[in-house]
């Protein structure tokens, strides 16, 4: 099943350096089973350190990260000024809620692209470090209590191709049953 409407890609980024944030690009290129050519995340194992040094040999279900813009807006209207790329994401989206997605969502990036998402992001100490009361304005709670992550999500390439800033997005859902995304 698809989902339509006017989802785009506001900005992209990437760093070969193990950095917070990401500079913006004028384009990313997505390699399948790889990530973000160029990225300190990309490679078919995982790269974030402290996975690194628990099993390296673990998969990388982290190869592209995407927040959605909205989020900056909202960071925003709390006094925090958080640009394109500082919060660390390879994709930075408009108009599409990224967090309500199930896992195994496949979104195409412009017209070739596609990433399939595996989880959400775990936010860390960084974004404290980033900006003092950063961490508890991307983290929430529901009516139950349970903690709500809001620093993005987390996808692997399944289709390469070139994404840049004011490609348009679309979503195809997994067959149902649709589970939520969680922590990875």
């Amino acid at each position: 099943m698809a989902v339509g409407g006017r989802a785009t890609v506001q900005s992209v980024g990437a760093d070969p350096s193990h950095r917070f944030s990401k500079p913006p690009r004028t384009g990313i290129h997505l390699l399948a089973d790889w990530g973000v050519e160029g990225d300190a995340h990309a490679g078919p194992t995982v790269k974030h350190r402290s996975r690194v040094r628990q099993d390296p040999t673990q998969p990388n279900l982290r190869q592209v990260h995407l927040i959605q813009g909205e989020l900056l807006d909202e960071l925003a209207a709390q006094g925090f000024q958080v640009l394109p790329g500082d919060l660390g994401e390879n994709v930075l989206t408009r108009g599409l809620d990224l967090l309500g997605l199930p896992r195994g969502a496949q979104l195409q990036l412009g017209t070739e692209a596609v990433v399939e998402l595996t989880g959400l992001r775990n936010p860390c100490a960084q974004i404290e470090a980033f900006a003092p009361g950063l961490l508890a304005a991307v983290l929430g709670h529901d009516e139950q209590g349970q903690l709500i992550r809001r620093a993005g999500v987390m996808g692997v390439v399944r289709r390469s191709g070139l994404v840049q800033p004011g490609d348009p997005l679309r979503v195809t859902l997994p067959p149902p049953p649709h589970l939520p995304l969680e922590r990875v």
